[in-house]
């Protein structure tokens, strides 16, 4: 009887540690000391050629949504009169469907692209958002950092 308490016991504890492991997200959000975020007014947004999924269009949308202007395109079709460059990483995992995991996403000094703030999610299975909850999340983290109040929850799944 006491065995398979101690067994029952085991397989409980087992099963908490799989499951708080699967449920983990981050959010963090860095500006680079002298960066005026605040003073930007228009963005680019780089679209990565392997991105399918046009999380460069769910960035714009997003920060159009805060009222900024904000274009998107290839590398190569980048203007010169924006106030910061915006590149993103998104990484996919399968869990029952593909959902992204990770999503980094840079602002870039236009000219040196050198970057200004970084902000990244990382949300596994258990916590998982949209792609456009993902983004508005980074940009959140951002926001916050440099001091400027996010905008209100713009609503996707």
């Amino acid at each position: 009887m006491k065995s398979s308490k101690l067994l029952s016991l085991l397989l409980a504890t087992a099963g908490l540690f799989f499951f708080a492991g699967c449920s983990t997200s981050t959010q963090k959000g860095v500006v680079m000391p002298g960066a005026d975020i605040a003073a930007i007014k228009s963005f680019y947004i780089v679209h990565v050629p392997e991105d399918g999924r046009k999380i460069n269009q769910l960035i714009a949308d997003d920060l159009v949504a805060r009222g900024y202007r904000a274009t998107t395109g290839e590398a190569t079709a980048k203007p010169t009169d924006v106030d910061a460059v915006v590149t993103y990483n998104d990484k996919w995992m399968w869990d029952m469907t593909m959902y992204m995991i990770q999503l980094d996403i840079q602002f870039r000094n236009p000219k040196t692209e050198i970057p200004l703030a970084t902000g990244q999610s990382v949300r596994t299975s258990l916590v998982r958002k949209s792609p456009k909850l993902m983004v508005e999340e980074v940009l959140n983290q951002i926001f916050q950092k440099a001091g400027i109040t996010p905008a209100p929850a713009l609503g996707g799944k």
